[in-house]
């Protein structure tokens, strides 16, 4: 029998149109979220990652339910493409009944722990502790899971950083390191604030492996980050992916970006991965209606789950007493 060759070209369409179903889903979450921020139905400022959803599908597609993630404050797509409901996502970001932390939470606090995601961070690097500690923890119950850690090129700038890896590294932990680079932190371009050639270097300067990758290239991040998992889940310690990407939008929902280069934006805009990978896909034989079906079903998902959103009930007010350390209930029951 002679011996394969690889995937053939119908597996390579069907893992590709994973990719790009999840990569719409996201973007058409997101977009669905500012429009409903801009018209005043969710109450709080929005982190939102338009143009970098290929790094997200790339990672979450190629973990298990029981891999642990952590997230930063942009992590609405690690959400979904870690296996997160937008359901309970959209309430949460109305503060509503029913979202992930009841409507305490909001955009940058959502955790779902049944497909082991940790949760965002509004602290930048804070997500780095976490996922390492939660990878010592793996190892010690040698269950075969790993961790991810998503988090942005502001955060090698920061201590958790280094602590992280050195950890990681000194201990031999199953964790990937995942820097999102998407080249500004929060308003400031990284490299007016990063010594040294960057985060690759200062990993290997700890003895952890690194790749860097076109972050908007979703088959070559599927790929790349299907082989780094491989090599953790085997025991060979810590990895860290540097995914080169580009954010189209200001910092916040409430920041229109004034700031940036016009012509800098248009050449990130031009380079996005959903209509790269949709390219492709048309290039393999896949039907433009069935693409375009794709995105007619996101967009239907994305805004019933607004509306149910929108019109969901408000918790209770002594649920702000609830799944803390301290409730002070005593006091306040008198």
């Amino acid at each position: 029998m002679p011996a394969s060759s690889g995937p053939s070209p119908g597996h390579k369409t069907a893992r590709l149109t994973d990719l790009y179903t999840t990569m719409v889903r996201i973007r058409t979450f997101e977009e669905t979220a500012l429009e409903a921020h801009k018209v005043g139905e969710i109450p709080g400022p929005l982190h939102v990652s338009i143009g970098q959803e290929a790094v997200a599908v790339g990672l979450g597609l190629n973990l298990r339910p029981d891999d642990r993630m952590t997230t930063n404050h942009r992590g609405h797509g690690h959400m979904i493409a870690k296996g997160a409901d937008p359901q309970r996502m959209f309430l949460e970001l109305y503060g509503r009944d029913g979202g992930y932390c009841r409507g305490k939470g909001g955009s940058m606090h959502i955790a779902d722990f049944s497909v082991g995601m940790l949760g965002a961070n509004g602290v930048v690097g804070g997500g780095i502790p976490i996922a390492v500690g939660a990878a010592q923890g793996l190892k010690l119950l040698k269950t075969g899971s790993m961790a991810v850690c998503m988090f942005g090129d502001g955060a090698m700038n920061r201590g958790p950083f280094l602590e992280g890896l050195n950890w990681a590294a000194l201990y031999q932990l199953p964790i990937l390191f995942v820097c999102e680079d998407n080249g500004v932190a929060a308003f400031t371009a990284a490299e007016s604030v990063t010594a040294g050639p960057g985060v690759t270097a200062r990993a290997e300067a700890l003895g952890v492996p690194a790749t860097s990758i076109d972050g908007n290239d979703a088959a070559a991040l599927d790929a790349t980050a299907a082989s780094l998992i491989a090599e953790v889940r085997s025991g060979a310690g810590p990895r860290l992916l540097h995914a080169r990407t580009f954010r189209w939008t200001g910092h916040t929902s409430t920041d229109p970006a004034a700031w940036r280069d016009p012509a800098q934006v248009a050449a990130g805009k031009a380079r996005c991965p959903s209509a790269k990978l949709r390219a492709i896909l048309l290039d393999s034989g896949m039907a433009e209606a069935e693409l375009d079906a794709i995105q007619e079903a996101a967009t239907l998902e994305m805004q019933a789950a607004r509306s149910r959103a929108n019109q969901a009930e408000w918790p209770q007010p002594p649920v702000a007493y609830e799944d803390v350390q301290d409730t002070g209930a005593a006091q306040w029951q008198k």
